[in-house]
């Protein structure tokens, strides 16, 4: 059994790509395909009131060229969306340098958590576009109710039996919970022994979690031999129950 590790999207996304426009046909997890095209054609349609984008996606004025894309979501460039996230989270994966073998492992092992996909895997070819888990479509209500029904069933599936180690954020583990995932928390460690919430570096440690998991020659079964896996990176963590895994930084 393989290791699903979930990541979660990004804002900003890369530009352009060289790959065919986008044929949801073509993505994991098929059985998505109507709610995707929906949301899809919604967002199209929505880029044609720039004053409604603003709101519904909650932009600024300075931010037209994410109505741009979102106009072109039928019709611009795919890349794949291992490719496609950037940030703070994806910069520690640091896929650009994966070895060949290593890439395969990520296409095999890595899933993003998305808006407006759903779930997409590594090796998906998506467009670049603008949509956030917590955003609110004219007509369709929020994201939430409209992925709750399908998301978390194609992701169990998605998954065949082996262990999830979901790291999206809290409002893209909402719209389809995995029921049994292995779950990431990021906490400082203080001189006196106290420790909070991280928030600054929270994406970075949990970047470098996928990284490990993803270049591992193991494929962990449960949340010790994830933190087997992020102890031999370097990484600090302790094991507070069978479905969680605390990284700790100073």
């Amino acid at each position: 059994m393989i290791v699903l590790v979930l990541l979660p999207p990004s804002e900003t996304k890369s530009d352009g790509g060289t790959d065919a426009p986008l044929d949801l046909g073509e993505l994991s997890m098929p059985q998505l395909t109507e709610t995707r095209e929906l949301l899809v054609q919604t967002l199209v349609d929505l880029a044609a009131d720039p004053e409604e984008s603003y709101r519904a996606l909650g932009l600024g004025p300075t931010q037209a060229d994410e109505i741009a894309r979102n106009a072109k979501l039928w019709v611009s460039p795919t890349r794949p969306a291992l490719e496609r996230y950037t940030g703070v989270l994806f910069d520690a994966l640091d896929a650009r340098a994966f070895t060949k073998a290593q890439r395969s492992k990520a296409l095999a092992r890595l899933g993003m958590g998305s808006a407006l996909f759903g779930a997409v895997r590594a090796g998906d070819l998506i467009p670049a576009y603008r949509l956030s888990g917590g955003s609110k479509l004219p007509g369709l209500g929020t994201l939430r109710s409209v992925w709750k029904r399908e998301l978390t069933p194609a992701l169990t599936a998605d998954a065949a039996d082996g262990l999830v180690v979901d790291l999206r954020s809290g409002v893209y583990q909402d719209l389809g919970p995995v029921p049994g995932a292995v779950t990431a928390t990021v906490l400082t460690e203080r001189p006196d022994g106290t420790r909070t919430v991280v928030s600054h570096f929270n994406k970075h440690h949990k970047g470098l979690l996928a990284r490990a998991l993803t270049i591992s020659r193991a494929e962990p079964t449960d949340v010790r031999g994830v933190a087997r896996v992020a102890a031999k990176a370097g990484l600090r963590v302790e094991v507070p129950s069978a479905e969680e895994l605390v990284i700790l930084t100073d």
